[in-house]
């Protein structure tokens, strides 16, 4: 494995000294090449347990001076020390930007793709995704709201037709302009969002009052080629979101909608990922374009002292509907009347605020609603004394707790790899965040208990083996009060 990602390092090496030497690429470029490279070398260490040195390196000199001499047992102590070292190297309130890099890699979330500001999101973070996604897609559900897809290529004509609109998007469409080595009749975009590629349907769908309301909603990702410095969840070219597009007959149940889809967002973040949010009403200047008004949900994040938006809901009046002739003829009046429409979209960003908020200094922090994993048990106490009777009853023991807890509902793994110590298993839990850890050694088995510490706080505390799925989920909910409230 370490072969593999030398070769890589040496790949991308070159790569940044060639965009350093190409005078026409931009510095987006060029930091977004070097954070590849430092996420590779992350890498490299972690898995040797020592720095990456290039072939070709030269090898510092050693210094006459003679060091003063440590005590053989610091040394050793020491020298452990660096080899298993697994967690974060940058404190968050030194460098939060630094640390949020090394916390996405080492904890698994994100993997770097050779497309700038585009990443691979792996299953630790994904299944974040999946959590916010059986959520939400429950609750507008009841709202009456269907899932449907669209295409994601949007031809040149339709997005001329709102200019307006997409003045906000312009600098950021990317177009197809070719077909294998033939260039394409016409540029084809890439949908920055789907209004121009979902209301000409809408149009063909309503020709009466009876055809209102649609509800619809698409789980897709979308395309904004942003020029500013990439970073994974928070700014990326590709994100994945939900966009929810309804039309009404009358603006009453249009608005009411905006602010129930408003409390939805604000329960993703207040119920699911343990973030207070405030709800409010953006200004005319950053509303969105084309639209009435614009309610979000915004978020504090401690380290850099701002607020992050977490999610918008769009009243978008008539705006739409006359640009594409979605309308109805009205039955009391018999006149021609226009549909009044709402968008409304939540994206992974509300990954990379939970990290930003939660996470600390030795990692992820994963509030239990959303935890890939919620609960990891680990084997203690086995020595070269322990007897092979003695381990296979620890070890059914800890594989009992953890198809108990299955079977209760709760997400839960055991790690009993036997080429890892117990600290170095703590260590990589840690880092990945799991909200709790049980610890099972023969004491634990005497007294028919498990010993479990709260990854948040670092609290422990022992729960008895009786009873333990019940104890588990109120423990869970307290977790997250306790995350809320911090």
């Amino acid at each position: 494995m370490s072969v593999e990602i030398e070769k890589q390092i040496e790949e991308q090496g070159n790569e940044v000294r060639r965009l350093k030497g190409d005078k026409s690429s931009t510095e987006d470029a060029k930091n977004e090449a070097i954070q590849k490279l430092l996420a590779l070398k992350l890498a490299y260490k972690e898995a040797t347990g020592k720095d990456f040195a290039a072939p070709n390196a030269r090898q510092a000199k050693p210094k006459k001076e003679e060091k003063p001499k440590q005590p053989k047992q610091q040394e050793k102590k020491q020298e452990g020390k660096k080899v298993t070292k697994l967690g974060i190297e940058t404190p968050k309130d030194e460098n939060y930007s630094e640390w949020y890099s090394e916390v996405i890699t080492k904890a698994e979330m994100i993997e770097y793709y050779d497309v700038s500001g585009c990443y691979v999101l792996r299953p630790w973070s994904y299944a974040i995704w999946e959590s916010i996604q059986h959520w939400f897609d429950t609750e507008i559900k009841k709202l009456g709201v269907k899932n449907c897809y669209f295409p994601m290529f949007v031809s040149n004509a339709a997005l001329e037709r709102e200019k307006t609109h997409i003045a906000d998007f312009s600098p950021e469409v990317a177009w197809v302009t070719r077909a294998g080595s033939s260039e394409m009749a016409e540029p084809i975009a890439i949908r920055p969002t789907s209004e121009t590629v979902m209301y000409p349907s809408y149009k063909k769908w309503v020709q009466s009052h009876r055809d209102l309301p649609i509800k619809l909603n698409q789980w897709c990702n979308v395309v904004r080629w942003e020029f500013k410095h990439p970073t994974p969840f928070l700014r990326t070219r590709e994100f994945l979101w939900q966009e929810g597009h309804t039309a009404f007959s009358n603006p009453a149940d249009a608005t009411k909608e905006v602010f129930q889809i408003l409390d939805l967002y604000a329960g993703v973040y207040n119920e699911l990922l343990a973030i207070p949010v405030v709800k409010g009403r953006k200004s005319e200047k950053e509303k969105f374009a084309g639209g009435d008004f614009t309610t979000t949900v915004e978020a504090y994040v401690p380290c850099n002292g701002r607020g992050i938006q977490g999610a918008t809901s769009h009243h978008l009046g008539q705006n739409f509907s006359k640009m594409f002739d979605i309308s109805f003829e009205d039955p009391s009046s018999g006149e021609k009347e226009f549909a009044y429409q709402n968008s409304w979209g939540l994206s992974t960003r509300s990954i990379g605020a939970m990290v930003m908020i939660h996470g600390d200094d030795k990692g992820l922090v994963l509030p239990p609603r959303v935890a890939a994993v919620q609960i990891i048990t680990i084997p203690v106490g086995v020595s070269a004394k322990t007897t092979e009777e003695a381990k296979k009853n620890l070890y059914d023991t800890v594989e009992s707790v953890t198809q108990q807890l299955l079977a209760g509902g709760l997400r839960a793994e055991n790690d009993t790899r036997d080429n890892y110590s117990p600290g170095w298993k703590f260590n990589h839990w840690e880092l990945k965040g799991v909200p709790v850890r049980f610890e099972i050694g023969p004491n634990d088995l005497e007294k028919n208990q498990v010993t479990a510490i709260i990854r948040h706080s670092g609290e422990k505390k022992q729960i008895p083996l009786d009873g333990i799925v019940a104890s588990v989920k109120v423990l869970l909910d307290e977790i997250h009060a306790q995350m809320y409230q911090k």
